[in-house]
């Protein structure tokens, strides 16, 4: 079953939805419709997830906008106040956690494994894990959260 697509144009390039055989859902621009499928037969495409070379368009919705909601576009509020002022509230909880938590640095994980066994004495840290370490942790029903906002304490 070929599912239907639709363009979605943006300058010269079109986005399509696109899905491999393993179930992972993408996005990808191309020059055109042609394009794709010159680089679907040829084999070219593949899952940035698996690495899959079935891939499929999924359904998509076109975005067509109407010259009403072009002109309600252009009375929308600016948010880039309110984007600012998010950021500010993620750093000040940032900032909180820092000036007020442990730091146990890349003894995290087995540090808030072994409050969590009974082990050790709760107590508030923050420190390093990997995305692996963060994964397994909620899996083992340990709540674990990334601190909000960029590590201003490491530098390039």
């Amino acid at each position: 079953m070929n599912p239907l697509s639709f363009e979605v144009k943006l300058g010269d390039m079109i986005r399509f939805s696109l899905r491999c055989a393993r179930d992972h859902n993408f996005d990808s621009w191309f020059q055109s419709n042609k394009a794709f499928e010159t680089l679907d037969k040829a084999n070219m495409l593949s899952c940035p997830v698996c690495g899959d070379s079935d891939v499929k368009k999924n359904v998509m919705t076109p975005r067509v906008q109407s010259s009403t909601a072009a002109s309600e576009l252009e009375n929308k509020p600016d948010f880039s106040k309110a984007l600012s002022s998010k950021a500010k509230v993620m750093r000040e909880f940032r900032n909180f956690i820092i000036s007020n938590y442990e730091n146990v640095g890349t003894d995290f994980t087995s540090e808030v494994r072994a409050m969590h066994d009974g082990e050790i004495p709760r107590r508030s840290v923050f420190g390093d894990a990997t995305m692996e370490d963060a994964v397994e942790l909620l899996d083992e029903g340990i709540p674990v959260a990334p601190l909000p906002g960029p590590d201003t304490s490491k530098t390039n």
